[in-house]
């Protein structure tokens, strides 16, 4: 079967590397998108374990359709019985960019229309009652080309189940995973977050660092597939616990909100690691390690503190960041001309997304002096 993994703009190259630490080898990788094909047991590990993706999706069937009676007729002469029941319960989402079947809501209700023609004739009823579970099947058409597939998520990835409560302007877990993936993180490399908000990157850190499957405590649309032998995800999931490490590890959260390391303690109780949390100004920041990784997701001047508030905040972060200089920094933000109030050029640069909005990471490297003699 292929499979689409769905990700942001950017963090393509890391589902890509996820992928082939599961033994899979992608087929294909696109803008916000990479393929790959397997079973159904492929299908519940890279759901269980893919950080950085938002969504997995199995493909059904691919055709060009050019006319509403193409895309009918098309969708409609599809194996749809090897997927749905009579009384299956259809939800159809879609998207079409630069096609000549430019409106999604057209395409989805032909598409919902033709699949039940097809399961009305397959099972040689009169009625589709969709009084059953619920399957969401994706229609997605790009330049003409059609993709219909079937979501296996439900919830997008990036609910991974321990971020309960939340405070102003969160980072997404995808996207938390992605900068410390991105970064030069290792198990037994010190890390500070010194404006952690609700914890996200350090959990995510640390679920790396100790090989917790990110997706392993919730449970996906797949589950529910009738076709699906049920053993695919208790062999998943067995195979998940079994891999984990609790190692004592060098992570630090900080955040000058007390109500926010509050919360952090919660969110990593309930994803099942251990971290070290303070309630500290990012100008209290301070650590023993030559080494390490910073990282941090501060206000853009967007929905926290206002332009002028978040330009003396990255001023104050370049003072303090400076004594570290054998400590990678990574920053993210959408304030366009961050390296000017920053003050220093960044080594390397990855533009991502961040709830609809434009962000970049900032990359500076270890000072390579601070090593000279190690």
């Amino acid at each position: 079967m292929q499979f689409t993994a769905t990700c942001k703009l950017g963090l393509e190259s890391t589902v890509a590397i996820q992928l082939k630490k599961l033994g899979i080898e992608p087929t294909e990788t696109l803008d916000a998108r990479v393929r790959f094909e397997g079973d159904y047991l492929t299908m519940a590990r890279t759901l269980l374990w893919l950080r950085t993706a938002e969504r997995l999706l199995m493909t059904v069937g691919t055709f060009t359709a050019r006319s509403f009676d193409e895309l009918f007729e098309k969708t409609k002469a599809l194996d749809w019985k090897a997927y749905l029941k009579p009384s299956t319960r259809i939800h159809v989402n879609g998207k079409s960019a630069k096609s000549t079947l430019f409106s999604v809501s057209d395409c989805q209700s032909i598409v919902k229309k033709a699949i039940v023609e097809n399961l009305k004739a397959a099972y040689r009823v009169d009625r589709i009652p969709e009084t059953a579970e619920e399957v969401i099947v994706e229609i997605g058409i790009l330049r003409d080309e059609v993709t219909l597939a079937l979501d296996c998520c439900g919830a997008g990835l990036s609910r991974r189940g321990y971020r309960t409560y939340n405070v102003p302007a969160p980072l997404s877990e995808t996207l938390g995973a992605g900068m410390v993936m991105l970064s030069k993180f290792y198990p037994d490399t010190p890390l500070i977050d010194p404006m952690c908000g609700s914890g996200t990157i350090p959990i995510e850190a640390a679920m790396i660092a100790n090989h917790i499957a990110p997706s392993r405590n919730r449970s996906f649309a797949a589950e529910q597939w009738t076709f699906l032998p049920r053993s695919v995800f208790s062999r998943a999931r067995e195979e998940a616990f079994d891999s984990e490490r609790h190692e004592t590890l060098c992570i630090l959260g900080s955040d000058v909100d007390p109500h926010c390391i509050d919360l952090c303690k919660k969110h990593a109780k309930k994803a099942g690691v251990m971290l070290n949390w303070r309630v500290a100004d990012v100008r209290d920041m301070t650590s023993d390690a030559k080494r390490g990784v910073i990282l941090c997701n501060p206000p853009y001047g967007e929905r926290l503190l206002d332009e002028r508030q978040v330009k003396a905040l990255y001023r104050t972060m370049r003072t303090v960041f400076d004594r570290f200089p054998g400590w990678e920094k990574s920053i993210i933000t959408a304030m366009r001309d961050f390296e000017t109030v920053y003050g220093k050029i960044a080594d390397k640069r990855r533009k991502l997304s961040n709830g609809g909005m434009v962000c970049t990471v900032y990359r500076y490297f270890a000072e390579k002096r601070m090593f000279d003699g190690d």
